[in-house]
């Protein structure tokens, strides 16, 4: 049986370049979705490397001892004074935004303390702290030199934690400072057995 003889001679040039453009625009649309997918994982890299950073070095520190402050009756803490400032080479944080959480054995939990604020002196004027009431405020600044509630670094606040009536002798207490930015800063102290006015915590 003889082959049936194949001829090309209508296969033209003008054919020939159709097809080379859609090969070239296969090609260029699969590169720019891998190069796309590429750049957005690119940037979301990135974006959470910043955000890591920005975490790891915004933390804060104790700074001192831990007091509590007795109410009028001596039965109960009143609340309770911290002062805190930034780690080595730490970001500044806004203290203003900061979570204040506490939590007792003896049943007494608030979740997110009110901040009611800046006070002018530990002492005579800390804070316009109502007694017993889920509150916190900073009531003196050191070596800040951002105006607010901005802890700068080398510089120290005097926070105050209003506290409820089950903060008793010999409760074990926990209060977390939860910055906006950074990491939890959890204190841990028991009420000693007889209160006077003022006394360290331990």
């Amino acid at each position: 049986m003889d082959r049936v003889p194949t001829c090309e001679n209508g296969f033209t040039g003008l054919e020939a370049a159709i097809v080379l453009i859609a090969f070239v625009v296969v090609a260029a649309s699969f590169s720019y979705v891998v190069l796309g997918a590429g750049f957005f994982t690119s940037q979301t890299a990135q974006s959470t490397v910043h955000t890591g950073v920005s975490q790891a070095s915004s933390s804060m520190e104790v700074v001192g001892n831990t007091y509590g402050v007795a109410d009028s009756s001596k039965a109960t803490l009143d609340y309770v004074n911290v002062t805190v400032a930034l780690t080595a080479g730490g970001t500044p944080i806004d203290l203003s935004t900061m979570v204040v959480s506490y939590t007792d054995n003896n049943g007494g939990h608030e979740p997110n303390l009110t901040y009611v604020g800046i006070g002018t002196d530990a002492t005579t004027n800390p804070c316009p702290l109502t007694s017993h009431a889920a509150q916190w405020c900073i009531a003196q600044k050191y070596n800040n030199i951002t105006t607010g509630a901005i802890l700068d670094n080398n510089a120290q606040m005097v926070i105050l934690v209003g506290l409820p009536a089950t903060a008793t002798p010999n409760t074990q207490f926990s209060i977390n400072f939860q910055p906006s930015v950074g990491a939890v800063l959890p204190i841990t102290r028991t009420i000693p057995g007889g209160l006077t006015e003022i006394q360290p915590l331990y």
